[in-house]
């Protein structure tokens, strides 16, 4: 999987929903780390279903593994999200991890189109947690996976 964030690098669309009616537009961008790894950050609105306004900022860092990649939570020291092995589904690739967090369990899956746009879900579910998000990513004037 080695070179397969290079052609990830860039700005990217985000669109985001959130099963409870909350929902979050704004961009991406994926750059190459002088450390190593790709640094991921986001920015954008995220709407409430009461209709409240916040701006939202998420940061994250990729690192590729030999079968897929590991995501990690950019903090001082970086610390494991999950690990994402691919696999290769028609014209996709195909990633599922698990993380817990406490007793809240998450279910990620992650699929990269060929035309570039690429889908990440989340399903969280326990005793504290419980929706879906579904964010999708597409370069600008093209579609997400």
């Amino acid at each position: 999987m080695a070179g397969f964030f290079t052609s990830l690098t860039g700005s990217w669309l985000l669109d985001r929903a959130i099963d409870d009616g909350s929902s979050m537009v704004g961009g991406a961008t994926i750059v190459p780390r002088s450390g190593g790894g790709f640094g991921y950050r986001e920015q954008g609105r995220l709407t409430l279903p009461g209709g409240q306004v916040l701006d939202g900022e998420r940061r994250y860092i990729f690192v590729e593994e030999v079968r897929g990649f590991a995501v990690l939570f950019a903090e001082a020291p970086p610390r494991l999200f999950h690990r994402v092995a691919l696999r290769r589904e028609r014209t996709n690739f195909i990633g599922t991890a698990t993380h817990l967090c406490g007793a809240d369990r998450y279910d990620s899956r992650y699929a990269f189109g060929p035309g570039g746009g690429f889908v990440i879900e989340h399903r969280v579910s326990g005793p504290r947690k419980r929706y879906t998000i579904v964010t999708r990513y597409s370069r600008s004037g093209s579609p997400a996976a």
